[in-house]
């Protein structure tokens, strides 16, 4: 005998056990399901989520209302006083931070207002608070929004 001979064991298909038909045949009565009590019913089948007549689950929790988008995008967010940290000779792109490793995948670059802008920066980012585009070309910078 060698491994490639081996088959696998041919079983009979298991026979349904036909419940109901007397007592002599040890299936009978009340056919296997115990006694009383709403699963020994006719049409007592029970959702699973049924508690037993408890509060369910479902209608005790808070109905959060709304929703969010499932593929919003995620924003790397860099605050105006923060600026100076990611400038390369002065200018500020998403590739630099792409290649530095802070912009991941499909990630969004956004710049916020809080704070000082530092003077004569050129920055090329996706997003841009009104308040910090402002900022920035009133310190005699440049912005360029690019998609992404």
């Amino acid at each position: 005998m060698r491994l490639d001979e081996i088959t696998a064991n041919q079983r009979k298909p298991k026979v349904h056990r036909r419940v109901g038909r007397g007592s002599g045949s040890g299936r009978g009565t009340t056919s296997g399901r115990g006694t009383k009590g709403q699963k020994a019913r006719t049409g007592g089948n029970i959702p699973a989520r049924f508690e037993g007549g408890q509060m369910p689950l479902m209608q005790r929790i808070p109905k959060r209302r709304g929703f969010r988008r499932p593929k919003r995008p995620k924003m790397f967010v860099i605050n105006l006083h923060h600026l100076q940290f990611f400038l390369k000779d002065g200018k500020l792109t998403v590739q630099v931070l792409r290649d530095q490793g802070y912009l991941k995948g499909r990630e969004v670059l956004k710049i916020l207002g809080s704070g000082e802008a530092p003077p004569k920066v050129e920055v090329e980012v996706h997003r841009i608070s009104a308040s910090a585009q402002k900022a920035i070309e009133a310190a005699g910078g440049r912005v360029i929004i690019v998609k992404g």
